[in-house]
């Protein structure tokens, strides 16, 4: 079944390659959404896939790259909406 999760990671998540990070984990994964950076300091992640693999996903999430120090991710789920082709870097 196809989920939607939308995530806020915060903690020191910028300036650490997180983004980019996440796009290559994501495509690994053949998930599609984006991952942005917020003004905030915190990162935020739209993913629709199978739910065992957005899960997979979220798992790397509280870890990220490296350089990444995270602190939280808060996750909603809901139905996918089939609106995206691919998994990207967005910017706000």
């Amino acid at each position: 079944m196809s989920v939607r999760m939308e995530a806020t990671v915060t903690g020191l998540v910028q300036g650490v390659f997180f983004r980019q990070s996440t796009l290559y984990t994501a495509q690994r994964l053949k998930l599609v959404g984006w991952v942005a950076n917020r003004s905030d300091g915190a990162v935020w992640v739209v993913a629709e896939g199978d739910e065992d693999v957005v899960q997979q996903f979220l798992a790397y999430l509280h870890d990220g790259p490296p350089a990444a120090r995270v602190e939280k991710v808060e996750a909603k789920w809901s139905a996918a909406t089939d609106e995206f082709p691919d998994f990207r870097v967005r910017y706000l």
